[in-house]
């Protein structure tokens, strides 16, 4: 007997969830919505259905793929293909970048010339484009036909449907589910999935839950007949002018995004539809100069009718999927567009099947965001900036600048001083490089081209030097913390994850938890700070949610974070040693304490705790503090290193120190999609110690097909970012993963997943960089100090 299922929705996510539910076997589906069936009055029902594949995230872009496979099957997408054009040269060069990701992500595409992009759409004015990018499989979703034809197959599988049905509340007892409460009664359930599209944060709060989007308006348009318009063009996007078309027939839709942010409270009561406002069209009259100017035959026409259509926005631009930690069974599948509905509803229907989503979904995870990020004001803000933005070209490490600053360190005063240049992550400033540090001996270095010389610097170059010849403080604050206690704390954590934590007190171990598909969900350092207690370091708010659920429930272990009241610096390099021994009556020495070791000590007055462990290749200790003692920490550093030459460096130098070390990046290089083995982390799966979360997946895998593979490009003066296709004799094998300038090796460094075969030291490859091939070799790794002999000195 399978669970009784409510989803709250019957959209074009709704309708597919309960398609791909009922077809897993799961057939005791409801499926209400508080408007008629199955035009119901949410996004959905006025969506233009534009699909556009492509996307700087892997994961979106398998989920769009998914959506156009199965709606094509369903006889309900039109794959007139899509064509994205520049008017500038910045965004020519981007059409470059999104032709790799497309190659990267394995989808069909090609860039062409102005004359081939007025061939593909009649109405273009070839004069006015430097090119464009074209992708055949893209096209147009029907959304009302999606969500009918998924209704109507989920239906004949036993699944009912209930419209003009509102739901006023969610049953609970005992930390889980019970039902829905509607106008028209009490439906029970196992399983509840919130669908409900921009009324997503009602159905939350009904459950106890912050639904983290913002609900905007966003402006589509018809025109009256155009001669030259017919249904088989490609939809098309002007985004140097926040602009996207599509054919109804001979007359065309025009979206826009580069009106102001219309918050739905802005713009009064909803007309009959409410997703649809009433069209303002002072807004749209830029929209309409520029639509004329790319498509000049629009001038023989007019804009017939518009209407401002509600769609939700979310703080990073990623859907919101998973289950509410503290209400079991209540589900949410929020922000997701057309473009992606099958695919996500896919990932969520496998996911409540058969414990796993079959997809990497850490970016679109409920639970991925800190407290802080939760704010009203925040979700606002951000939500906001991220409509403006949703047409832009993006730097990868392009930070929002409001609102901040939200999380600084203790020593953000200090930083400041010393000119700190800071981006932004889960709502910390993140020293990137440090101005003061322009007085340090310049570094030769060939010159960078406009994009990778974005948020760099060459004084970067300067601090990894430092580091790797005197010594440095990083400000490792950021890294999220986790206390783990309790009589229960050992036998948790050696379930939980992979390597063998039983160790003495002060040992430190790099371990794995995976899923339990054998998939590496993220890397922990477990320091043993005492028979019942463990310091976790890990990657962000979703480890610790997998934590909890993973939680006996005799109350025997305690999971805490203690991120906000503590701090921590990296104190590294050779020279380390001689600044911190004479400041503490703790020997430090190699032999006292040895790598992968910690202990606690005073450092002046101050009492820390010092792991022994260095992310950057050289001899040092994190050395953790509580925040308020924070700023006498780097005080006390500081004064003591100032005769061993000592700096703050920041990630710039950090993320090259680390790739030269063949550290990996949880989230960047790594994700759930890959195995320890096929990623060079075996070494942290201790099989023989018993059983633990994935071990049965991990015992029945093979050979790895694909590897992660060091590469360095063959011209010292090249450089790249992360994302970029890799090919090999001609053909695409692969992608990088992340990059960066290794100033100890002369060259840039990138890690890259490659077929096996193609995984071995001396095999020659190419890297696509903005259209041009980049000759690469795959290496030994790591590049930096093989032996270990720095950081164990």
């Amino acid at each position: 007997m399978t669970p009784r299922v409510v989803i709250i929705g019957a959209g074009v996510v709704g309708s597919a969830l309960a398609d791909e539910l009922t077809e897993r076997g799961w057939t005791d589906v409801t499926v209400v919505d508080r408007g008629p069936l199955f035009t119901t009055g949410g996004s959905s029902s006025h969506a233009p259905g534009l699909v556009f594949q492509t996307n700087p995230s892997k994961t979106m872009t398998e989920l769009a793929a998914y959506t156009v496979a199965k709606l094509t099957g369903l006889g309900v997408f039109r794959q007139v293909g899509g064509l994205e054009v520049a008017t500038t040269e910045a965004r020519l060069h981007d059409l470059r970048r999104k032709r790799g990701w497309a190659t990267s992500w394995g989808v069909a595409s090609e860039l062409i010339d102005p004359v081939a992009c007025a061939a593909l759409h009649p109405l273009l004015d070839p004069g006015r484009i430097l090119g464009g990018f074209h992708v055949p499989a893209d096209g147009l979703a029907d959304p009302v036909g999606a969500v009918t034809v998924q209704a109507s197959r989920a239906i004949a599988r036993g699944a009912r449907f209930i419209g003009s049905c509102l739901v006023t509340g969610i049953g609970r007892a005992g930390g889980r589910v019970t039902g829905v409460e509607t106008d028209q009664g009490f439906l029970p359930a196992d399983v509840v999935v919130c669908a409900a599209g921009f009324w997503g944060p009602e159905i939350g709060r009904m459950a106890g839950l912050t639904i983290p989007l913002l609900p905007l308006a966003h402006q589509y348009a018809r025109t009256g007949p155009v001669a030259s318009l017919s249904d088989e063009v490609p939809i098309l996007r002007h985004q140097d002018q926040d602009l996207y078309y599509r054919a109804h027939g001979d007359r065309l839709g025009i979206g826009y995004y580069g009106h102001r942010p219309l918050l739905v409270g802005d713009l009064g009561e909803p007309p009959a539809m409410p997703s649809v406002l009433p069209f303002t069209e002072d807004d749209f009259a830029p929209a309409w100069r520029e639509s004329v100017t790319l498509l000049p035959e629009l001038a023989t026409s007019k804009v017939e009718e518009g209407m401002n259509g509600i769609f939700s926005f979310t703080t990073d631009g990623f859907p919101l999927l998973g289950e509410h930690r503290d209400l079991a069974g209540f589900w949410v599948a929020e922000a997701v567009w057309v473009t992606h509905s099958a695919g996500a509803a896919r990932a969520v229907a496998q996911w409540l099947a058969d414990g796993r989503p079959g997809v990497d979904l850490h970016e679109c995870d409920l639970h991925r965001f800190e407290d802080v990020q939760l704010a009203p004001s925040y979700i606002t803000e951000r939500g906001k900036q991220n409509f403006i933005e949703v047409y832009d070209i993006v730097h990868p490490l392009q930070p929002m600048e409001r609102p901040r600053p939200l999380r600084t360190s203790p020593f953000h005063p200090r930083q400041r001083e010393l000119g700190a240049v800071f981006l932004e992550g889960s709502g910390w400033e993140r020293p990137f490089w440090y101005e003061g540090n322009a007085r340090l001996p310049e570094v030769p270095l060939p010159p960078r081209d406009a994009w990778s010389a974005r948020y760099w610097s060459p004084i970067a170059a300067a601090e990894a030097v430092v580091t790797r010849e005197r010594v440095a403080m990083y400000d490792m604050t950021p890294l999220k913390r986790l206390e783990v206690t309790g009589p229960g704390a050992l036998d948790f954590l050696q379930w939980l994850t992979t390597n063998d934590v039983s160790k003495s007190v002060g040992a430190v171990t790099y371990t794995l938890m995976l899923d339990v598909d054998g998939g590496v969900r993220s890397d922990l350092t477990v320091a043993r700070l005492g028979e019942q207690t463990f310091q976790v370091g890990a990657n962000g708010p979703i480890d610790e949610d997998w934590m909890r659920r993973h939680l006996p429930a005799d109350g025997s272990v305690q999971v805490r974070d203690i991120t906000a009241g503590t701090c921590c610096i990296g104190l590294w390099g050779p020279l380390a040693r001689a600044v911190l021994q004479p400041l503490t009556s703790t020997d430090f020495s190699n032999t006292a304490l040895r790598y992968f070791r910690a202990q606690r000590a005073y450092i002046g007055e101050v009492p820390v705790t010092a792991l022994r462990l260095s992310y950057v290749g050289e001899l040092g200790w994190e050395l953790y503090t509580t925040a308020d003692l924070g700023l006498k920490l780097w005080d006390t550093l500081w004064a003591a290193g100032q005769d061993h030459g000592i700096i703050a460096a920041g990630r710039s130098a950090f993320t090259s120190l680390r790739l030269e070390k063949g550290y990996r990046g949880w989230g960047t290089d790594v994700t759930a999609e890959h195995d320890p083995y096929e990623a060079g982390l075996e070494f942290a799966v201790k099989m023989e110690k018993g059983a633990f979360v994935g071990r049965d997946s991990l015992l029945r895998r093979s050979s790895p097909s694909r590897r992660l593979t060091c590469l360095t490009l063959d011209d010292a003066g090249a450089v790249v970012m992360g994302k970029e296709p890799v090919y090999a004799d001609g053909l695409p094998v692969g992608y990088v993963t992340s990059a960066s300038y290794g100033y100890s090796v002369g060259r840039t460094v990138a890690y890259a997943w490659l077929p096996a075969t193609l995984s071995v030291p001396g095999a020659a490859v190419a890297v696509d960089y903005f259209g041009e091939r980049l000759a690469a070799t795959v290496r030994a790794e790591p590049l930096f100090d093989p032996q270990m002999e720095r950081i164990r000195r």
